[in-house]
């Protein structure tokens, strides 16, 4: 597989890890937030990368793989800054975020 370049193959594999941590990401319960404009916040940060995602969905399906490369990774950022903050429960998964 060629490093410098977005393959399929590359490109699959994003797919696949955004995926699954989208998938594992849960909102820290009410108890653990302590306003509701936390709680926006983590909505908001979770619906971000969720658009974006199907984003890359859209680029991918056009053949754009660039484009759809590109949102994978802001999708996924969404994803780490969330856990980061402490808004997202990921059960302190090091391999699909960077938490620990």
């Amino acid at each position: 597989m060629q490093t410098d370049k977005v393959t399929k193959e590359k490109l699959d594999k994003y797919f696949d890890v955004t995926g699954r941590a989208i998938k594992k990401v849960k909102l820290v319960n009410d108890l653990e937030l302590d306003s509701a404009e936390l709680r926006k916040f983590a909505e908001d940060f979770l619906d971000m990368a969720s658009r974006y995602y199907r984003d890359a969905q859209h680029f991918r399906d056009k053949g754009d793989i660039v484009n759809a490369f590109a949102c994978l990774n802001y999708a996924h950022g969404w994803l780490d800054a969330g856990a980061r903050l402490g808004l997202f429960d990921v059960g302190h998964d090091s391999v699909l975020f960077t938490v620990d």
